[in-house]
């Protein structure tokens, strides 16, 4: 019997061989994965939003086509009212281009408020040259990873003729000596067709008054002719005027014009805006 020591015991275990050139290899291997899960958690992002952006600018583009399209149809149908009323109803056309662009495409597309988030109270017949003026203003949502819904505000406008009423009989003009002036007016007009005397009549709603300025920046006010109590739903105002009114056969919505001669005018100062007189 042949007794091993401690010191003798040789432990058959295998010995790992240290190459140099694998572990560099490793490390570069570790690196190139790291780099590549780096650029997969920039890139990914920035594709997706790439495509949100192409959907958006796809879907603006065809809600802007609808609204248009549906505003052009609800116009040509307001011109037929004018015909018996010269004064534009803003809250039946608006109510016409949702109808024709369909409740279920508002609801489905990127419009903010839907339907409510379309106005069209900006827009009005031009007493002077017989146009329909038709402007609508809606918000689109934008697609922005940030807090508090973004949207975007546009603006479809153009303009359509419609029946003036009047034909133009040669009345007016700076050769004549003929001049225009109105019961109360404190000045004379040279011109038949001037907007003080052509009243661009609009028909909106009564909410959205508050958000409304004349030409001049002030607030409509009640008419204390024939607003009595609360006003109507829809209210009747004038570019020029600083009163609404619940009705459009009220006198202050009126212009009784008279033709005189210009030496009748009693010394009374001509018009700003059409006798170029400050």
């Amino acid at each position: 019997m042949t007794i091993h020591t401690n010191k003798d015991i040789t432990l058959m275990k295998p010995e790992r061989a240290s190459v140099p050139g694998m572990r560099n290899e490793k490390k570069k291997l570790f690196r190139q994965s790291g780099s590549v899960t780096i650029e997969a958690s920039f890139g990914i992002p920035l594709f997706l939003f790439a495509a949100l952006c192409l959907i958006w600018l796809i879907e603006i583009q065809s809600i802007r086509i609808s609204i248009t399209n549906a505003a052009h149809n609800a116009a040509k149908s307001a011109a037929e009212d004018t015909a018996v009323i010269p004064v534009l109803n803003t809250v039946k056309l608006k109510s016409d281009i949702v109808s024709l662009i369909g409740e279920d495409r508002i609801s489905r597309s990127i419009l903010k408020d839907g339907s409510a988030g379309i106005s069209c109270w900006k827009s009005y017949v031009s007493p002077v040259t017989g146009e329909m003026n038709i402007t609508v203003n809606y918000k689109v949502m934008v697609p922005l990873p940030v807090m508090g819904s973004p949207s975007a505000e546009l603006e479809e406008s153009f303009k359509l003729s419609s029946w003036r009423g009047y034909e133009d009989s040669g009345m007016g003009g700076e050769d004549s000596g003929i001049v225009y002036m109105t019961d109360n007016g404190a000045v004379y007009h040279d011109d038949y067709n001037c907007s003080y005397l052509r009243l661009s009549i609009r028909y909106v709603p009564y909410e959205e008054l508050d958000g409304i300025r004349n030409e001049s920046g002030g607030r409509y006010h009640a008419c204390d002719k024939c607003v009595i109590g609360r006003a109507m739903t829809g209210v009747y105002i004038t570019d020029s005027g600083t009163k609404y009114h619940n009705s459009l056969n009220c006198s202050g919505l009126k212009r009784t014009i008279h033709a005189v001669e210009r030496s009748e005018t009693g010394g009374v100062g001509g018009c700003s805006r059409c006798s170029g007189h400050s």
